[in-house]
Protein backbone atom coordinates (compact mmCIF):
# COMPACT_ATOMS: atom_id res chain seq x y z
CA UNK A 1 0.00 0.00 0.00
CA UNK A 2 1.41 3.35 -0.94
CA UNK A 3 2.56 5.31 2.07
CA UNK A 4 0.75 9.35 2.08
CA UNK A 5 3.28 11.89 3.36
CA UNK A 6 2.08 15.58 4.38
CA UNK A 7 4.45 18.07 4.02
CA UNK A 8 3.90 20.92 6.17
CA UNK A 9 6.52 23.88 5.51
CA UNK A 10 5.40 28.00 4.19
CA UNK A 11 8.58 27.60 1.56
CA UNK A 12 6.62 27.03 -1.77
CA UNK A 13 9.57 25.69 -3.16
CA UNK A 14 10.81 23.74 -0.96
CA UNK A 15 7.41 21.80 -0.77
CA UNK A 16 7.44 21.81 -4.82
CA UNK A 17 11.15 19.79 -4.40
CA UNK A 18 9.50 17.89 -1.06
CA UNK A 19 6.67 16.46 -4.03
CA UNK A 20 9.01 15.55 -6.75
CA UNK A 21 11.44 13.82 -4.56
CA UNK A 22 8.67 11.57 -2.79
CA UNK A 23 6.13 11.31 -5.42
CA UNK A 24 9.67 9.29 -7.56
CA UNK A 25 10.06 7.34 -4.59
CA UNK A 26 6.37 6.11 -4.31
CA UNK A 27 4.78 8.21 -1.97
CA UNK A 28 1.43 9.63 -2.33
CA UNK A 29 2.20 13.35 -1.36
CA UNK A 30 -0.08 16.26 -0.04
CA UNK A 31 1.46 19.85 0.69
CA UNK A 32 0.82 22.36 2.85
CA UNK A 33 1.81 25.75 2.84
CA UNK A 34 0.66 26.95 6.31
CA UNK A 35 -0.02 25.44 9.52
CA UNK A 36 -4.25 25.93 9.73
CA UNK A 37 -3.98 24.01 6.42
CA UNK A 38 -1.88 21.33 7.50
CA UNK A 39 -4.03 20.50 10.55
CA UNK A 40 -7.00 20.44 8.11
CA UNK A 41 -5.22 18.22 5.70
CA UNK A 42 -3.95 16.14 8.62
CA UNK A 43 -7.69 15.37 9.25
CA UNK A 44 -8.94 14.99 6.08
CA UNK A 45 -6.00 13.08 4.01
CA UNK A 46 -4.99 10.94 7.07
CA UNK A 47 -1.55 11.08 6.28
CA UNK A 48 0.87 7.99 7.08
CA UNK A 49 3.45 10.61 7.65
CA UNK A 50 3.81 14.40 8.80
CA UNK A 51 6.91 16.69 7.45
CA UNK A 52 6.97 19.65 9.10
CA UNK A 53 8.63 22.94 9.27
CA UNK A 54 8.96 25.04 12.96
CA UNK A 55 9.22 28.72 11.05
CA UNK A 56 5.85 29.30 9.58
CA UNK A 57 4.15 32.72 10.24
CA UNK A 58 0.84 32.10 11.82
CA UNK A 59 0.40 28.82 13.42
CA UNK A 60 4.01 27.31 14.04
CA UNK A 61 5.13 23.99 13.96
CA UNK A 62 5.62 23.33 17.40
CA UNK A 63 1.44 24.61 17.45
CA UNK A 64 0.76 22.60 14.58
CA UNK A 65 2.39 19.42 16.25
CA UNK A 66 0.62 19.89 19.41
CA UNK A 67 -2.71 20.00 17.88
CA UNK A 68 -2.04 17.39 15.48
CA UNK A 69 -1.46 15.35 18.74
CA UNK A 70 -4.90 16.09 20.10
CA UNK A 71 -6.28 13.86 17.90
CA UNK A 72 -3.93 11.67 15.67
CA UNK A 73 -0.44 9.55 16.97
CA UNK A 74 0.57 10.13 12.82
CA UNK A 75 4.69 10.14 13.11
CA UNK A 76 5.68 13.92 12.44
CA UNK A 77 9.27 14.35 10.87
CA UNK A 78 10.63 18.10 11.47
CA UNK A 79 12.58 19.37 8.54
CA UNK A 80 13.81 22.61 10.34
CA UNK A 81 16.96 25.02 9.67
CA UNK A 82 17.43 25.61 13.63
CA UNK A 83 20.01 23.82 14.50
CA UNK A 84 19.59 24.54 18.07
CA UNK A 85 19.63 21.33 20.54
CA UNK A 86 16.75 23.31 22.91
CA UNK A 87 14.52 23.58 19.37
CA UNK A 88 14.84 20.35 18.97
CA UNK A 89 14.12 19.33 22.49
CA UNK A 90 11.09 21.59 22.53
CA UNK A 91 9.71 20.02 19.17
CA UNK A 92 10.17 16.66 20.74
CA UNK A 93 8.34 17.96 23.96
CA UNK A 94 5.84 19.01 21.36
CA UNK A 95 4.82 15.55 20.07
CA UNK A 96 7.65 15.36 16.91
CA UNK A 97 8.95 11.70 16.74
CA UNK A 98 12.13 12.87 14.54
CA UNK A 99 14.13 16.01 13.65
CA UNK A 100 16.49 16.84 10.76
CA UNK A 101 18.65 19.93 10.09
CA UNK A 102 17.62 21.46 6.78
CA UNK A 103 19.55 21.35 3.81
CA UNK A 104 19.04 16.92 4.21
CA UNK A 105 20.49 14.78 1.78
CA UNK A 106 17.14 13.34 0.00
CA UNK A 107 18.81 9.51 0.64
CA UNK A 108 18.72 10.78 4.42
CA UNK A 109 15.16 11.97 4.57
CA UNK A 110 13.73 9.11 2.87
CA UNK A 111 15.51 6.76 5.34
CA UNK A 112 14.22 8.77 8.20
CA UNK A 113 10.82 8.60 6.50
CA UNK A 114 11.04 4.88 5.99
CA UNK A 115 11.71 4.10 9.54
CA UNK A 116 8.89 6.01 11.01
CA UNK A 117 6.50 4.44 9.01
CA UNK A 118 7.79 1.20 9.71
CA UNK A 119 7.79 1.46 12.66
CA UNK A 120 4.75 2.97 13.11
CA UNK A 121 3.01 0.51 10.98
CA UNK A 122 4.33 -2.42 13.60
CA UNK A 123 2.55 -0.62 16.87
CA UNK A 124 -0.54 -0.80 14.57
CA UNK A 125 -0.30 -3.80 13.63
CA UNK A 126 0.71 -5.52 17.28
CA UNK A 127 4.67 -7.03 16.18
CA UNK A 128 7.85 -5.42 17.15
CA UNK A 129 9.54 -3.24 14.72
CA UNK A 130 12.60 -5.44 15.29
CA UNK A 131 13.25 -8.77 16.57
CA UNK A 132 16.89 -9.33 18.37
CA UNK A 133 16.98 -13.35 19.44
CA UNK A 134 17.86 -13.61 22.90
CA UNK A 135 21.11 -15.60 23.83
Amino acid sequence: MTQKILAIDDDLALVELLNLLLVAQGFAVKTAITGEEGVKLTREFQPDLILLDLMMPGMNGWEVCKTVREFSDVPILILSALDNPGNVASALDAGADDYLVKPVPSGVLVSHINNLTRRSASQISGRPASSIASP
